[in-house]
């Protein structure tokens, strides 16, 4: 019997499956690396749309919550004294635009929320990858 060329073979297999596994093992990184960052950007993207949409939001009210104020005070002067209408007038609009803003910030944090930033696709294939180490070892 020569023992020698099964250990060869048996030495070589070992080498081509190391040499394998650590090919596969940098390319998981390189995506995973990959993915990370498209994940980040989007995560930018949503923050800049949050900041964005507040800042819009707050200088669209600013410009017409004097006149919707001022209307609505001129409304509830007929109904209300001076002093209290006057009060309730910055009070309502406030309140609405508050709520709107508000609203705007929920759905922008949602979404963010929903996109995670654990990378899905390396997960996914990792696994895919030790089913395949596996199947080589069998």
């Amino acid at each position: 019997m020569d023992y020698t060329k099964q250990d060869q073979s048996l030495g070589a297999l070992i080498r081509e499956l190391t040499n394998e596994v650590t090919l596969l093992f940098r390319q998981e990184v390189e995506l995973a690396k990959t993915e990370i960052s498209e994940k980040a950007a989007n995560a930018g993207k949503n923050v800049g749309a949050i900041a964005i949409g507040g800042a819009i939001a707050l200088l669209g009210g600013l410009t017409l919550l004097t006149a919707v104020v001022t209307g609505l005070g001129a409304v509830l002067d007929t109904f209300l004294p001076t002093g209290l209408a006057a009060f309730l007038a910055p009070l309502i609009v406030g309140g609405a635009l508050a709520f709107y803003g508000y609203s705007r910030i929920q759905t922008a944090l949602a979404s963010l929320r929903n996109e995670g930033l654990a990378p899905t696709q390396t997960k996914e294939t990792l696994q895919e990858n030790t089913q395949w180490i596996k199947a080589k070892i069998s």
